[in-house]
Order: C-alpha cells, then structure tokens, then sequence
C-alpha cells in the first residue's frame, strides 16, 4: 500500500497546462511561478515537468518547456540551480542582502528593483559582471513597487549605474484581476504602458488571472502561477472552464469504518450528532496534514465514485465522514480530499478560503509523488 496521506502530482497535467496558457498567450513568453515549493507541488517536481532539466519536449508548434521561472526567494532560485535548471530565474520580490548580489552574478539570477534601498545596494558594490534587473512600477497594488512619481528618477539612475544590465525589463502586478468586471486592472494597464513608453526591455503585468481574463496584459511574458497546476484564480469559477488540468490529488485512506447510532455524537466537542443511524469513515488526515481545521461539515471527499460529507471537527490526523447506512465501503478504501473528481477551487469555497491556500499549506508529513 502507498504512503497516505500523499498528494499526487501529475506530470503530463503540469505540461498539458503549459502547452494550454502557450496557446492563450501565444505571443508571450512564460515565466512559469513556481514559488511556495511550486505551490505545495513540490519545486523540483516541477521543474522536472515543465523546465530545463530534460531536453523539452515539443507539442504542436508549442516547446514543453517553460521560458523561465519566477521565485520569491534566493535560496528556492540555488534549489533549482542545484537541481539542474539551466534557464531563466527571477526573484520576484527581489534580493534582501547586499551580499546576495555577487550569488545574483555567479548562478546568473535575474532580480526585481522594487525598493530605492536595493537601488543604493547596486549603487555601492562592484560585481563581476552586471546583473539582470526588473524595475517594478506600482501601478495600483501599493504593496511593493516604485510609484509612478518615482518611477522616472529611479530609472535614470538604474541607467547610470554599472552594475545593472542594460536593457532594463519593465513589470507591475495587478491588484483585482481576479475579478474580470473590475475597472482597476485597465487603469493599470494605462498607466504602465504610460509610463513605460519608448522604453526599451521586456514588460511583464499577467499573472495568472491577467492571462485568462486580460489577453491585452500579456505583453512580452506572462507569469502563471496557480493557472500552471490547472487551478483557476477566480472564486467560482474553475480551471477546466480554460483546459486546465488539476494536477494535485490529495489523497488518504480509509483507516476505520464503524456503525453509529441516531443521536451519537462524534469528535472533539461532540460538535455533530447523527440524525439517523447510518456509517461513519475515519480517514487519515487532519490539520497536522494541513487539511484546514475548520472545514466545516458538509465538505465534501470522494470516496469510492461519491462525494461524502465530512462530519464532527478536524482532528491533528483524522477527519470523519457520514458513509451512509448502507454504504460498502471498507479499511483501505482511497480517499480523495481533491483532485479531479473533487475540485479544490470548490473545497476552497466550502471552507471559505482560495485554492493557493489549500494547495501551498500541505505540511512535511504529506508525501509528495511525482508520478506521469
């Protein structure tokens, strides 16, 4: 028997969403969003799918190989040196130490400007060889970025200052695209391309929503996150509307099945009591897993062709699911907490939370499998 709990990540999906958002943006290049441990994917397993590290295999007229990878942080860009990417790497909140830069030249790491303090750090340091620099303009997010005001001065010195790579690239990131009626995302765009006008090097605004819902944000690459597992970034709706496949299921087993009494209770608290007699199944996972502790009854798993509803409290390592009276359902049985039977953007929705979440806060104890 296989390890439980386990998420499975389905190689052919990730390369199937690839060849997928080529297609809707066929004129861009993709920086494929792998931080978070490739949203709870696992990076490697991820690069191994759908980067450098194999010659590329070819769909169509479509490379299976992403352009590129964006990251959060240095130490997930030397994981992926480490593990074989040849390709592009961008840190997407950009380098935090003066003494990351000469790690920048060495392992040939792109990095974002976002912040005059990293501008100072490239001002006051001499490196090998010049480092590859995407100045980030807030057009709207106001979370990091240089506002517009700002934006022409920091630029100017960008372009006086040695250690910087010429051409500059050129990105923003949307705050609403997610909501495909909101007005703020054009007043983005307007204001980017503004700014940004004559300008030589490479723009990026498309993360994963901006890809499917603002084809004219996909400018020279888009940088798709959740959209690469085959997951939407829109609340309601989901990744196969866009021929995206999932590519984790989360799965356990059965580990108890028991005869329960109308008006026996269940669990810590004694939250739920049945109304009827009926079965209940205990499966292997809980919030120690990072299956979220307040999912509320009702959440649905599958089991055996049929979704069950969860009853009673998440535990550390289990949860409880009513089988019904004359269920046939035994120890052993596999337990689908989402995948393709069960999307996770509609277990987001039972439990009040986005898919990113459910996705990236699996913990060590989950065993990740790569699998074809």
């Amino acid at each position: 028997m296989k390890p439980f709990p386990r998420a499975e990540i389905s190689r052919s999906a990730l390369q199937s969403n690839l060849v997928q958002l080529r297609l809707i943006a066929p004129n861009s290049k993709v920086m494929a969003v792998v931080k978070a441990n490739g949203y709870g994917h696992g990076l490697l397993n991820v690069a191994e799918s759908v980067g450098l590290l194999n010659a590329a295999e070819t769909v169509g007229m479509y490379s299976g190989s992403a352009d590129g990878f964006g990251l959060a942080r240095l130490e997930e860009a030397l994981q992926l040196r480490d593990g074989g990417v040849k390709g592009k790497l961008l840190l997407l909140e950009g380098f935090f130490r003066q003494s990351d830069l000469p790690t920048l030249v060495t392992h040939n790491i792109d990095t974002v400007v976002h912040h005059e303090s990293q501008l100072q750090m490239l001002e006051t340091i001499k490196l090998e060889k010049p480092v590859t620099v995407w100045i980030k303009i807030d057009t709207g997010m106001h979370r990091i970025g240089f506002t517009l005001d700002q934006f022409d001065s920091i630029y100017q010195r960008l372009l006086a200052c040695p250690q910087v790579a010429k051409p500059i690239h050129l990105m923003t990131h949307f705050a609403c695209a997610d909501e495909p009626d909101n007005t703020l995302t054009q007043t983005q765009m307007d204001a980017f391309e503004q700014r940004i006008k004559g300008l030589e090097g490479d723009r990026t605004l498309a993360n994963s929503a901006g890809t499917l819902f603002w084809p004219s944000s996909q400018a020279d690459w888009i940088r798709p996150g959740i959209a690469l597992y085959g997951v939407s970034p829109v609340v309601g709706d989901r990744g196969v509307n866009h021929r995206l496949i999932p590519a984790m299921e989360l799965v356990s087993n059965l580990i108890a099945v028991r005869e329960h009494k109308a008006g026996d209770s269940v669990g810590y608290g004694a939250f739920w009591t049945a109304k009827q007699d009926t079965r209940l199944g205990v499966v292997a996972i809980g919030y120690g897993d990072g299956y979220p502790r307040n999912a509320p009854e009702g959440t649905p798993v599958w089991i055996n062709g049929r979704r069950v509803p969860i009853v009673g409290r998440i535990s550390m390592d289990m949860l409880t699911v009513d089988l019904g009276a004359n269920a046939a359902d035994k120890v052993g049985d596999n337990v689908q907490l989402w995948g393709k039977a069960l999307a996770v953007e509609e277990v987001a929705e039972y439990i009040g939370t986005i898919a990113y979440e459910l996705v990236t806060k699996l913990t060590p104890r989950v065993v990740v499998e790569l699998l074809e």
